[in-house]
């Protein structure tokens, strides 16, 4: 019995099957468990991306209790995660459109880089792009969460929600996060993720086309120059290839222009998709093997054999997805004419810009003419104390592609978090709020409403 008790102690030791040996500063845990906690809050914001920021800035000046859930790691969305870190108009025919916070955050960001302000006197003319903000895209990330906090918003990063329902007071958002599960009640809930997540799970109708406009991942690429490039001979070379099958037709358009902007925005993933984790992986896996693909062969070329990647976004961007049914939709009609309504609260100044495998041809507004956003395009049909800013607002499909921008984001999130504001304020939805006294928040926010004209 003795042999027998020492061999299985032995098998035992062998197999880790003792206790454990700690060292010095070691504590032996159980098995974590997931961290489930309930919290309450007047104003839930959903996203932290163009629109969701302003709208939590908004609502946190405002003095409301804010909550801001992201699913990733920074604030910013499409300017930061997405790399397009220019955003625009906020001006038109001369005359400033869109102010407020989203300007405010815009101006801190230039002048902390030492940057400079496009001169917004000089016509655009067909290259509305002039006009665009160029920004440090890290440092503006560092503002935008700066500002956040300092309107005491409560900043929740690595969740997303998986059930929302109603309840007597507002809605219960259940989110799950990095061993976290949340039980989030709010009086009102605004709706920023590009997507209409919010609103789908609430369990209202949304809108989509069959094919949705292509995604482009931001880079810059170097290690050549331009000038001393055969150009010519590089095209051809590139239409050969996609020819014979090494390159895929459609992902970069035009090799020159990929070339002498040094990359930027000047790839085309068809039908890329970020309303899932798994359509989003795959057009992050299809925006990353193009760039390599085509990497590897243009290093191949006369000019171009010390190529070099030197940054790289780390996402695929994308333009379009689903949008609410609101209780009125945008129509392109209505953009392209400047419409304005009653309930306007904030403008949108874009040529139509819609993206497809041929690439882009921008329609310019014509001159004086200035979109406006009506509060009934940001709240879904039917629903009560929800609200939506950013793409995802009730639209046709060429009215969104220029509504979708940021500037025009940044306006929308300002407007939506001050309707949740007067609504929670006056214990009703935003739908039924007073219009003048929405519009007079705004303004003394720093906002520009546009004025009631036909």
């Amino acid at each position: 019995m003795k042999r027998r008790s020492a061999l299985a102690a032995l098998g035992a030791l062998s197999l880790g099957l003792t206790s454990t040996s700690l060292l010095k500063g070691e504590v032996l845990h159980k098995p974590r468990a997931i961290d489930k906690k309930t919290i309450h809050t007047d104003i839930l914001v959903v996203g932290g991306g163009t629109s969701g920021v302003v709208a939590a800035i908004q609502a946190g000046r405002a003095g409301k209790k804010t909550v801001l859930v992201e699913n990733g790691s920074m604030l910013g969305g499409t300017t930061t995660t997405g790399g397009v870190a220019f955003p625009g108009i906020f001006f038109a025919w001369g005359k400033q459109v869109i102010g407020g916070i989203g300007w405010e955050l815009v101006q801190e960001a230039v002048a902390l880089n030492n940057d400079r302000l496009p001169d917004f006197t000089v016509p655009h003319g067909r290259w509305h792009w002039k006009h665009q903000v160029r920004l440090n895209g890290p440092l503006y990330a560092l503002v935008i969460e700066d500002k956040c906090v300092e309107a005491g918003v409560d900043i929740r990063f690595y969740e997303t929600p998986v059930s929302v329902v109603e309840h007597k007071n507002g809605w219960k958002v259940t989110t799950v996060g990095k061993g976290t599960q949340t039980d989030i009640y709010c009086n009102q809930l605004i709706d920023c993720t590009g997507n209409a997540l919010v609103v789908s799970l609430a369990g209202f109708n949304l809108l989509r086309e069959a094919e949705i406009q292509p995604g482009t991942l931001m880079f810059n690429i170097g290690g050549y120059q331009p000038d001393q490039l055969d150009m010519k001979a590089i095209a051809q070379e590139f239409n050969q290839a996609i020819a014979r099958g090494d390159l895929i037709k459609g992902e970069f358009l035009n090799v020159e222009s990929l070339l002498r902007n040094a990359g930027d925005n000047v790839q085309h993933i068809a039908g890329a998709d970020a309303t899932t984790s798994t359509s989003h992986t795959l057009c992050n896996l299809k925006g990353r093997a193009s760039l390599l693909r085509t990497f590897k062969f243009l290093r191949k070329l006369p000019g171009l054999e010390q190529l070099k990647i030197l940054d790289m976004q780390n996402e695929t961007a994308t333009r379009e997805s689903y949008r609410i049914d609101s209780i009125y939709n945008i129509t392109h009609e209505d953009y392209v004419t400047g419409r304005h309504f009653d309930d306007s609260v904030s403008y949108s100044y874009y040529p139509i810009d819609l993206h497809d495998a041929h690439g882009v041809v921008p329609k310019h507004l014509e001159e004086g003419r200035v979109a406006t956003v009506p509060l009934r395009a940001l709240i879904p049909k039917g629903s009560r104390n929800l609200i939506v800013a950013g793409r995802c607002l009730g639209s046709d499909r060429l009215a969104n592609s220029a509504l979708r921008v940021q500037a025009s984001c940044m306006g929308m999130g300002q407007a939506a978090a001050a309707a949740a504001v007067l609504a929670h304020s006056k214990d009703t939805t935003p739908a039924k709020i007073n219009i003048v006294e929405l519009q007079e928040l705004l303004t003394q926010y720093g906002a520009i409403v546009p004025n009631n004209k036909a």
